[in-house]
């Protein structure tokens, strides 16, 4: 994290907004606020933005419908802050495609903490995904470009992946044919931020499917393996340019 790096805070609350921009700033990144959705979209017009802390409760939007959207059309990483912690709350919230969530109440040096932890694993991928001479994965008329992190159809469709969708794929592109367990999958993608089992996985795994558009009932692509893990079925090959 550097003092390059804008947080939109979007949260309708003037002072947790007011107090978490001051925190920021004085902890080495710029932060700009927004009060609600249409405030947000002025920000990410205006400024580059690097990582948006979007709160779910606003006054004039859903924030989930919010990232969402976002999601739809960039890969920008989203920090969802709710003031519900139940567990089905949280996996809704990656569905919808936020990097990682925060319960309400929490401490600014907490979401400092969680902020550092997207940016790195944005930045900074495992070994195994960092970029090499293959830019360009083709496997089951589907292409990846690592390089800007764009996942084409077979039908030429488009679509930008966010952070953890990226990580995700890679890996299984990376270990194709190879049955890997949810632990394994964890610790690839998140590495020392790896946490204890989570559904997080699953639901990662459930939205990645639906970006290749492969039934989790009858999957083509990305195979359950009971009481093992997940397998990648599809040959890969890798070139150098994307047409």
């Amino acid at each position: 994290m550097n003092a390059t790096d804008r947080i939109l805070i979007v949260d309708d609350d003037p002072e947790i907004r007011q107090l978490l921009v001051d925190y920021l700033k004085r902890n080495g990144c710029d932060a700009v606020p927004a009060g609600n959705g249409r405030e947000m979209a002025q920000m990410l017009g205006r400024h580059a933005i690097d990582l948006v802390v979007l709160d779910l409760m606003l006054p004039d939007a859903d924030g989930l419908a919010l990232c969402r959207d976002l999601r739809a059309k960039s890969n920008l990483p989203v920090l969802m802050l709710t003031a519900r912690g139940e567990e089905a709350d949280r996996i809704v919230g990656i569905e919808m495609g936020a990097d990682d969530y925060l319960v309400k109440p929490f401490s600014p040096r907490e979401l400092l903490a969680r902020i550092k932890g997207i940016l790195r694993r944005t930045r900074a991928l495992p070994p195994n995904l960092k970029p090499d001479a293959q830019r360009c994965l083709l496997f089951a008329g589907w292409k990846l470009d690592t390089a800007i992190r764009v996942l084409t159809s077979p039908a030429g469709v488009a679509t930008p992946l966010s952070g953890a969708e990226f990580r995700l794929l890679r890996i299984l592109l990376d270990h194709p044919n190879r049955v890997l367990n949810r632990e394994q999958l964890v610790e690839l993608i998140h590495g020392r931020d790896a946490e204890p089992y989570d559904r997080a996985i699953d639901v990662q795994v459930s939205r990645l499917r639906q970006r290749l558009h492969d039934d989790g009932r009858e999957a083509r692509l990305i195979k359950t393996v009971r009481g093992e893990g997940y397998v990648l079925a599809a040959t890969v090959e890798g070139r150098a340019e994307c047409d």
